[in-house]
């Protein structure tokens, strides 16, 4: 446990320091080091960042290297639980204060925060603000406030809470205190008025880049979404997933028929007593539910790592809460999906909730609500209309979402598009999408003529197209970030960089031409995966990721804490792949750190090796090695040598040396065969093969390294490395370049460029 009598200096260095040895990671994920270090200067600052971005690292790795404690203000009590349980088990001291918490629990905590012993609080925006807890916070020495889920505090937002607007008393009860507000969801509307409500000073905003790679996005129409989902599920086993339903009895209707398939599942809804609902939450963030179909009262700040999956059973009411919603799933990088199931019926039924949930949000939800719609209906890129609408420009369709995997066919509507945003312009950047249309179509009616309208250049430009082609266009545009929408300035559409590029002539527009909607085809009850053919048997890999899974929930049954709080899915993914066998190895693991080493390394690599372990690692490895003392200090992580074993390893005529296994696998590699005809030859899993293979090119042996990767696919990878700047972590370069090659070959891509450089 981490107490105030550590005393770090508070830089970057420090907090590389921390990162290894509480995280587990060997470097920051980009823009973090930025953010980090910008805290440690004192300043406010604004951080937008997608789910599973590693935005709770940028305020708690600070907390840890500065005097002080850092007050966490959360919305939820289960995000509390989640993160302080996460850093305890980092061997981070923290604690959280809310209704669930009695007095004398809150008198211990209040005590360790006054003698140093804690490094982060977390309160509720009502305890906080409530008689007396200010007065407390005068008593300690505080290092910054940090504000998650800020966007909470705009009216603008899609969650808005009331009690987040009266957070402003920090900046006047603390004002040399600096404030950090962290939000995953915030359109350029609700990232102003976040600084402007918490009186920010001049703050910095870090605006990360709204992409999740890994999410496979996927629109399916409306009909039969019972049978779509039980259809998913049977192609799914085991995975953890939340449905989103918009009514409590769709919500039972459903579970009920999940149920009745065998699937551990359940429900979750405001109608619920909070005993009823804690109960299942706690369920499934221990993986004794696979499935949750909830309302979307549930999941904001949710910190289940490993949920796979996100299906939207109906409609949601905005990109916002979309886009947050689906983020939950994982929020590890490892591969996700996100559905939505689709139908006009819901728009109607949204619009009607909407003009009686809030008489003076009406116009503003409305909107938020078409755009939606446009999604749902899109012809283009599904990632890119998102990140168009968060003001991100995805450069390249992104090659994962069901548009990108059957593009429609397009027209070039490039004139199209210049008549509108010349409208626009003329019309001084002040038109809606409807007095857009009436522009465009020569109307004359009030509003048209009482702003002259009729008297602009492109007034009537565009009267051969009825209003629902123009209403389509126009949203394509909106969707392709040519127009964006002003909420505070009378819902006008205002033009982009891209936009005036389209404009000048500089930029060609494709665009679906407009087709009345019809009833999508049905999809045939019971159908399976074209792959529905007899399974294959589980690889090695897979075989041992389970096993791992099945120990790391044992672990956190016993410890009363969610499966993900030990690991988490990708660290196990890579647990699998390389099969650590020693210290050296298991630390080299993503996510592995110094505390979590010390406390579960031992019985993780024991499953390893009852699994058959890493053959070229096992070979090396000693059975003394496995008490797993460690200096806590030791950051390097150096294992005592091995004893010289009576089997002596083979030696190349390089003169360098590899173990037997290695060797044999090296030898077919120099004949010829490829990665996949050495596996099947020594029955090894493929991963086996390339942990071999690179290990020998590591040791100096000659590979053919162009058999591995192309010219164009070195000078690729060398690019992005440079683009990260430093000695990036794989996970990092895997994610930059989109997923586009494996870990294989990107290690053997690195070993390449460091011989190159005679390193």
């Amino acid at each position: 446990m981490l107490f105030a009598a550590e005393q770090l200096a508070p830089t970057l260095d420090s907090a590389r320091r921390v990162l290894k040895k509480y995280y587990g990671y060997d470097s920051f994920r980009p823009m973090q080091e930025d953010i980090i270090g910008h805290i440690l200067g004192g300043q406010d600052t604004v951080v937008l960042m997608p789910t599973g971005g590693g935005k709770s690292i940028c305020f708690q790795v600070p907390a840890v290297v500065q005097e002080g404690v850092c007050v966490v203000v959360s919305p939820l009590i289960a995000l509390m639980k989640d993160q302080v349980e996460a850093l305890k088990a980092n061997g981070i001291s923290a604690a959280y204060i809310n209704s669930s918490v009695g007095q004398s629990e809150q008198n211990n905590i209040a005590a360790d925060c006054l003698n140093g012993y804690l490094k982060l609080l977390y309160v509720s925006p009502e305890k906080l603000l409530s008689e007396g807890f200010m007065t407390f916070l005068k008593r300690m020495r505080i290092s910054m406030f940090a504000i998650d889920e800020a966007h909470c505090i705009s009216s603008w937002g899609h969650d808005f809470r009331p009690e987040y607007t009266q957070l402003r008393v920090l900046r006047e009860q603390f004002p040399q205190v600096p404030i950090i507000a962290l939000t995953a969801t915030a359109d350029r509307l609700t990232q102003r008025d976040i600084q402007q409500q918490l009186r920010l000073n001049e703050p910095r905003v870090f605006l990360s880049s709204f992409d999740r790679p890994n999410l496979n996005l996927i629109v399916r129409p409306g009909q039969d979404r019972v049978g779509g989902i039980l259809e998913f599920l049977e192609r799914h086993q085991g995975e953890a997933g939340i449905i989103y339903c918009l009514s409590r009895k769709q919500c039972e209707t459903l579970t009920q028929k999940i149920q009745a398939k065998g699937i551990k599942a359940g429900y979750y809804h405001a109608g619920m007593t909070p005993n009823q609902r804690g109960a299942v939450q706690e369920a499934f963030l221990k993986d004794d539910l696979q499935v949750i179909v909830a309302t979307i009262a549930f999941g904001m700040g949710i910190d289940k790592s490993n949920v796979r999956w996100v299906i939207h059973y109906n409609l949601p009411k905005n990109i916002e809460g979309y886009y947050q919603e689906i983020g939950r799933a994982g929020r590890d990088g490892a591969p996700a999906t996100a559905v939505l199931f689709y139908s006009f019926g819901d728009v109607m039924s949204l619009r009607d909730m909407l003009t009686k949930e809030n008489p003076n949000l009406t116009q503003l939800n409305l909107t938020k609500l078409e755009r939606m719609q446009q999604f749902a209906e899109a012809a283009s890129c599904r990632r890119k209309i998102l990140l168009n609408y968060f003001g991100e420009t995805l450069a390249t369709d992104c090659g994962n979402c069901d548009i990108c995997r059957n593009p429609p066919t397009t027209f070039d509507g490039t004139e199209l598009a210049q008549k509108a945003l010349s409208a626009v312009v003329r019309g001084r950047e002040r038109l809606s999408v409807n007095l857009l249309i009436d522009v465009l179509r020569g109307m004359r009616n009030q509003a048209v003529l009482s702003q002259g309208l009729d008297q602009i250049k492109t007034y009537g430009a565009g009267r051969d197209l009825p209003y629902l082609d123009w209403y389509s266009y126009i949203h394509q545009m909106l969707n392709d970030g040519l127009v964006y929408i002003a909420y505070e300035e009378g819902y006008a559409l205002k033009i982009t960089d891209l936009g005036r590029e389209v404009l000048q002539g500089q930029r060609p527009v494709p665009m679906k031409k407009f087709q009345p909607a019809e009833k999508a085809e049905k999809v045939p009850k019971g159908r399976k995966a074209a792959a529905a053919t007899k399974a294959a048997p589980a690889s090695r890999e897979a075989q041992l990721f389970e096993a791992l899974r099945t120990l790391r929930k044992r672990i956190a049954d016993e410890q009363g804490v969610p499966p993900y709080v030990i690991f988490t899915d990708s660290t196990l993914q890579e647990m699998a792949a390389e099969r650590p066998v020693n210290r050296t190895a298991m630390l080299a693991i993503s996510g592995v750190g110094m505390k979590k080493f010390e406390t579960y390394g031992e019985a993780f690599i024991r499953e390893v090796l009852a699994h058959g372990g890493n053959p070229a690692a096992q070979a090396e490895l000693d059975e003394d090695e496995l008490p797993l003392s460690l200096d806590p200090d030791d950051f390097s992580a150096t294992p005592r040598p091995a004893r010289k074993r009576e089997a002596k390893p083979t030696r190349e005529a390089t003169g360098t040396e590899v173990n037997g296994s290695m060797e044999a696998t090296f030898q077919l590699h120099r004949m010829g065969l490829s990665v996949e005809a050495i596996a099947e030859r020594r029955d090894l899993a493929l991963s086996t093969v390339q942990t071999h293979l690179t290990n020998c090119y590591a040791k100096g042996l000659d590979l053919r390294i162009e058999e591995f990767l192309k010219p164009q696919e070195l000078a690729e990878i060398q690019t992005a490395q440079a683009q990260l700047g430093g000695s990036p972590m794989l996970r990092d370069l895997f994610d930059h370049l989109r997923e586009k090659y494996d870990y294989f070959k990107l290690r053997l891509a690195l070993m390449y460029f460091k011989k190159l450089r005679g390193e």
